[in-house]
């Protein structure tokens, strides 16, 4: 349980609760847990099981034991595991694969989006709050923002504050493959969100 303390400060922060509301959950002091987490006390298994109750995970998951692909606090997602998601409400041109599905508290979402060639009608766009990051993987794209359109080519990048109406379209004959994540950043819990199901629609948060 060497790295314990540092996966405790980590899972907490993840779930947005402070010292006392992780106190309220598991019964155990405030200052009981803050000794915890800075590696002053050394959990015994009863406060083991209550913490880990606490955050809805097996012991083994939270003592590091799990195996890799079952440890949220390492989230490994091979390529043919991407998560593909439903396309935002009447925008089916769109595709998105989720690429950290399997960890359900996250500060950033990682997509990979494949843009749509649709020039016959204006690009849909999607203002949230927060920032986001775009690397085209492969070919190339035309990216607006707000009154700014540039032409991406692979290898390059933007990072822009996503209020402001943005979107993407592939160029040219090449399907294009972008990397997307983005951040909220609506307080202390942003980017805290669970994993969206297969059936559900993501929030209107790409391209």
């Amino acid at each position: 349980m060497t790295h314990l303390p540092f996966r405790l400060r980590a899972l907490r922060r993840q779930h947005g609760l402070s010292l006392e509301q992780l106190a309220q959950r598991t019964g155990l002091t405030k200052s009981y847990l803050s000794k915890l987490e800075r590696a002053v006390s050394a959990p015994s298994i009863s406060t083991v099981v209550k913490l880990a109750q606490a955050y809805g995970m097996g012991v083994s998951q939270l003592i590091g034991e799990a195996d890799l692909d079952q440890d949220e606090s390492v989230c490994v997602v091979r390529r043919h595991d991407r998560m593909p998601l439903p396309s935002v409400a009447g925008h089916s041109v769109y595709r998105y694969e989720s690429m950290a599905g399997r960890r359900r508290f996250r500060l950033m979402d990682p997509f990979v989006i494949y843009p749509p060639h649709d020039h016959q009608q204006p690009a849909p766009t999607f203002p949230h709050g927060g920032e986001e990051f775009l690397f085209v993987i492969q070919g190339q794209v035309q990216v607006t923002i707000a009154e700014h359109s540039m032409t991406l080519e692979t290898g390059d990048s933007v990072y822009f504050d996503s209020e402001l109406p943005h979107s993407v379209l592939s160029l040219g004959d090449q399907q294009a493959q972008v990397l997307a994540v983005t951040c909220s950043d609506s307080g202390p819990t942003a980017g805290r969100r669970s994993t969206p199901e297969p059936q559900a629609e993501p929030t209107q948060t790409l391209p």
